[in-house]
């Protein structure tokens, strides 16, 4: 059997690339690390990561860049961001995690494959999102980063997926393995990318301050 050809770098720009990010409001972003930060800590950390997620994206010189926003596009940060590099904000439906998720890929997947991040994985970088468009190029239905923690930081598809997210019980230590069920028995080409880890509990400021030492 004849390996794909490799895509040739110009249909990177095929490749679309949309960020899930809550507005940064204290007592409601990143609710798990007050513990440890207090509520004006916490948003100032989801302030800083979205911003380094979406340069990530952006820095990934693939195609168009979108932030889908919870609750709604209209808080001051994110109208900052938009003025302050183009990229075009969304509102995320209010809905539970896999409709949001299968809302991006229903609006952006008619014109091309699509990479879907939240902002929560500080390791992620440009050249793993290079790795994944190529992958879907290549012939990939689906691409997964996974995560440590046993769901996974990202998810690129070549065209909607619904039956990925339906019913999925967010944020356990199952998802990527039922993620990966699902995938089988639609009969989906799924290639799966170096496993990451993302910044949720009070014990992961630690790691992630000391991988930016």
């Amino acid at each position: 059997m004849t390996a794909p050809a490799a895509p040739h770098a110009g249909n990177l720009h095929r490749v679309q690339v949309a960020v899930l990010a809550k507005a940064p409001v204290p007592g409601q972003a990143k609710t798990r690390l007050i513990p440890a930060l207090g509520a004006q800590g916490a948003a100032r950390l989801q302030r800083q990561f979205t911003r380094a997620t979406l340069q990530t994206a952006l820095d990934a010189g693939l195609g168009g860049v979108t932030l889908w926003c919870a609750p709604d596009a209209r808080h001051r940060f994110f109208r900052a961001l938009q003025l302050a590099t183009g990229v075009a904000c969304l509102a995320q439906p209010a809905a539970d995690l896999g409709q949001r998720m299968h809302a991006a890929f229903e609006h952006h997947c008619p014109h091309g494959p699509l990479l879907l991040t939240g902002t929560d994985c500080p390791p992620l970088t440009p050249a793993h999102l290079r790795q994944a468009a190529r992958a879907l190029l290549a012939g990939a239905d689906a691409v997964f980063q996974p995560a440590e923690d046993g769901g996974y930081v990202m998810v690129g598809l070549r065209r909607p997926q619904v039956r990925l997210f339906d019913g999925m019980a967010w944020s356990t230590a199952t998802v990527m393995a039922e993620t990966r069920e699902r995938a089988r028995a639609a009969g989906l080409r799924v290639c799966e990318l170096e496993t990451l880890w993302d910044v949720d509990e009070p014990a992961d400021l630690v790691r992630w301050r000391a991988s930016r030492s």
